[in-house]
């Protein structure tokens, strides 16, 4: 019954021989073709689509430090004549009880602080 039992182990080792090798010559032959062909165009389907999303992304920091650039410049366009009235006034002596030179320096530190609040706020919901 050994004999049997080991026939039949020879038997599927030598199909399991017989499919591989079967396999193999397909593969040399090229007979895979369309299936590697599939895995290729499923691969750089996926290349493609990450490199979108990372050239959006690249984008998108860039039009965030644009907006940042132009804003601040616009800031200090806007304030540059109050700092300069206030930086007037203080070196020619003049009083700070004076209604002028009080309510431009309001605003040189009333602008600054609305801004740095602006950009806390917007800071924490591009976090969020």
């Amino acid at each position: 019954m050994k004999t049997n039992g080991l026939a039949q182990d020879v038997a599927s080792g030598a199909a399991q021989g017989a499919d591989t090798t079967r396999d193999l010559l397909s593969a040399l032959a090229g007979n895979q073709a369309a299936r590697e062909r599939d895995v290729s165009c499923h691969t750089r389907r996926v290349v493609l689509a990450s490199l979108g999303v990372m050239q959006d992304q690249k984008a998108g920091r860039k039009r965030g430090r644009s907006v940042a650039l132009a804003s601040i410049l616009l800031v200090v366009l806007a304030l540059g004549p109050f700092f300069w009235r206030v930086a007037d006034d203080l070196v020619e002596d003049e009083h700070l009880g004076d209604i002028a030179t009080q309510f431009s320096l309001w605003l040189c530190f009333l602008f600054p602080a609305i801004l740095a609040a602006a950009l806390v706020v917007g800071w924490a919901r591009k976090r969020d």
